[in-house]
C-alpha cells in the first residue's frame, strides 16, 4: 500500500477514472450490441437508423481516450460496412 500523500491521491484519482472509463466503455459496447441485433435481425431500416447514434458515441468515447482513435475508426467502418450489406 502506498504512503506518500501524492500515491494516496494518485490511487484515488486512478479509481475515479477507471469507474468513469468504464461506464462509457459499457455503453458504448450496449449501442454496439443494440446495433448488431438489428443487423443479426436484417433489419435494415432499425440499423440505418441505429447507425448514426452508435458512430456518434463510439467517436466521443474515442476523443476521451477511452480508446484509441485507431481502434474507433475500425469499429466504424466494419459497423457501417454490415449495416450497407443488408441494403445491398
Amino acid at each position: 500500500m502506498a504512503n506518500h500523500k501524492s500515491a494516496l491521491k494518485r490511487i484515488r484519482q486512478n479509481a475515479k477514472r477507471r469507474t468513469h472509463n468504464r461506464h462509457f466503455r459499457s455503453t458504448m459496447r450496449t449501442e454496439i450490441k443494440r446495433l448488431m441485433t438489428a443487423i443479426d435481425a436484417g433489419d435494415a431500416d432499425a440499423a440505418k437508423a441505429q447507425l448514426p447514434a452508435t458512430v456518434g458515441l463510439i467517436q466521443r468515447v474515442a476523443q476521451k481516450g477511452i480508446i484509441h482513435r485507431k481502434q474507433a475508426a475500425r469499429r466504424v467502418s466494419r459497423l457501417a460496412t454490415k449495416v450497407n450489406a443488408l441494403s445491398a
